[in-house]
């Protein structure tokens, strides 16, 4: 297999530049055979990567682009009068084949558009979804969509979980179970939309549906791929990381209460480092858009440098295990 090359627009993200371009050089050092192409303002990327030390140059590469996408500007506005944006420019690198993926930490709706423009939907899929991997208590489930479609049809649906069980295959689940968010776990339950999904993915052929899942049974770990629509998986997420947040100030504030819960919680420490790292948002950020001629990984916006790296590291296992030629073979298969 070739050197992987992916496609950085270093100019996306709530903090511009100095996180990305610090976690891209972080990703060159652990991976040896990784090559990056840095998309953005080469001037301000140059003097940032000039503060680093030995850094293999021969690995890493600089395209100037003269315009970037706010994050708080409309996708149509984005698509049509910023052709030099580093966000499209990285886009049309993966389009060319100079680069294999996209990492952007910009913004999500701007990104989604462009990636359809650019890079086209595989045969077969109406709209890209997004999806990312949430700890539950046997492992992680891939749950989508996230946010790229608000509302969706049945058939939107079908193909997301069709598409979710192929991505957790190649991140090494066998038979992946998948399921449908639902208010309820009976057959009754639910919107027509849900309903006629559950319909089309029992007739499905070498899809392992489980049926309908709860919230709760998600963290469970009862399925391994949770699809509903972009609405739901979006407010799912959000509250998620905020709760997360919250039970980790909380415990926080009960250890520092006196000089008893104090020694309690030095005592705790180690147990309390290992859970934090394991639910750290940081650690798993990086959503993938499925459904493309071409792989993109959507970073948060917020994310640091660890953050970022995981996003890298995602395009980098979506590389290594050729995603969007295997979800084209299975959509020929299921749809």
């Amino acid at each position: 297999m070739s050197a992987p090359i992916i496609a950085i627009d270093a100019m996306g993200g709530d903090f511009g530049p100095r996180n990305i371009v610090q976690a891209s050089l972080a990703c060159l050092i652990a991976t040896p055979s990784l090559h990056l192409i840095l998309v953005g303002q080469a001037s301000l990327i140059e003097a940032l990567v000039a503060r680093q030390s030995g850094v293999d140059r021969s690995r890493l590469h600089i395209v100037n682009a003269t315009e970037v996408i706010a994050m708080d500007e409309r996708p149509s506005q984005a698509l049509r009068g910023k052709p030099d944006s580093s966000m499209r420019v990285a886009l049309g690198l993966v389009a060319g084949g100079q680069a294999q993926a996209c990492v952007s930490a910009g913004n999500t709706g701007a990104l989604m558009a462009l990636s359809r423009f650019v890079l086209k939907t595989l045969p077969g899929i109406d709209r890209p979804a997004m999806v990312a991997a949430i700890p539950t208590e046997r492992g992680y489930c891939q749950l989508l969509d996230l946010g790229a479609n608000v509302d969706c049809s049945a058939e939107n649906l079908y193909q997301f979980a069709v598409m979710g069980s192929v991505a957790a295959e190649a991140l090494g689940v066998s038979r992946p179970k998948v399921a449908l968010l639902n208010v309820g776990t009976e057959d009754i339950k639910g919107n027509q939309q849900v309903k006629l999904a559950a319909s089309l993915l029992q007739a499905a052929p070498g899809l392992n549906y489980c049926g309908f899942i709860e919230g709760d049974g998600l963290y469970r770990g009862e399925a391994d791929v949770v699809v509903c629509d972009g609405f739901v998986g979006n407010i799912l997420l959000k509250s998620s990381e905020g709760l997360a947040t919250m039970i980790s100030a909380r415990v926080q504030a009960l250890f520092s209460q006196n000089l008893l819960t104090k020694a309690v919680g030095v005592l705790a420490l180690p147990l309390m480092k290992r859970m934090q790292a394991d639910l750290a948002p940081a650690r798993h950020n990086g959503a993938s858009f499925l459904g493309l001629q071409g792989i993109v990984v959507k970073s948060h916006g917020s994310a640091g440098v660890q953050g970022f790296q995981s996003a890298i590291q995602r395009a980098l296992i979506e590389i290594h295990e050729n995603l969007p030629q295997r979800l084209h073979g299975r959509l020929e298969d299921l749809l």
